[in-house]
């Protein structure tokens, strides 16, 4: 009688062990799944290493020309600019698309493949102050237009978002635009490979020429 209490003792113990095991590996899956669900990162290519990303503290700048010079200087020493933002069920990276450029560099870009938003307002060729609540169909026009009109972007893949601040403008506004930036390239494209450049009002401007010798 006392074999048999113990055999079953054992048994109870082990399928209790077992039980617990399978709904901590349940817990760790859902876990794991939440994470991947809730992290997302945009703008990073897929030959680049996430390790090379250093986080762009915006708070530390008095003005968006050395917030500016700040991402050109951290391409410069072959890493990328980024910005994470955290809410309570997301992360969020950007990683940006500016180039290490000296001064007089020329810039081949043709102003077709870019949208701007300057002072949280959208430019797309001639009109300049575009509310941000039609980011949706401005961003969709030229998603959707793959080199049909003259004016609009070529491709998705050559749509660039240039952002830019007047220094005597607050740039405090810039995560929240990057949030409604990246999740609506989302919901249209269900894609991450946004462009987005941070740039000063210079930034389109022909480089000077060099002053002729005498």
């Amino acid at each position: 009688m006392e074999n048999k209490f113990k055999i079953s003792f054992a048994v109870i113990l082990i399928l209790a062990i077992i039980g617990c095991q399978n709904i901590d590996k349940k817990e760790k899956e859902s876990v794991q799944k939440e994470i991947a669900l809730f992290q997302m990162e945009f703008g990073k290519g897929k030959t680049q290493n996430e390790s090379l990303g250093v986080e762009l503290n915006t708070k530390k700048f008095n003005n968006w020309n050395d917030v500016v010079e700040r991402a050109g200087n951290i391409v410069c020493n072959d890493s990328i600019p980024k910005i994470t933002l955290t809410t309570d069920n997301e992360i969020k990276t950007i990683y940006f698309s500016n180039s290490c450029l000296e001064e007089g560099a020329i810039r081949l870009i043709k102003l077709k493949n870019v949208i701007g938003i300057c002072n949280n307002k959208i430019r797309k060729n001639n009109e300049n102050d575009i509310p941000l609540d039609r980011l949706e169909s401005v961003l969709k026009k030229d998603i959707e237009n793959n080199g049909e009109k003259s004016e609009l972007s070529e491709s998705p893949e050559k749509l660039m978002i240039c952002i830019q601040f007047d220094d005597k403008n607050e740039f405090e506004n810039l995560p929240n635009i990057l949030k409604q930036l990246t999740a609506t390239y989302y919901r249209i494209t269900n894609r991450t490979d946004l462009k987005i450049l941070l740039v000063d009002e210079n930034y389109f401007s022909p480089p000077s020429m060099p002053k002729a010798k005498i």
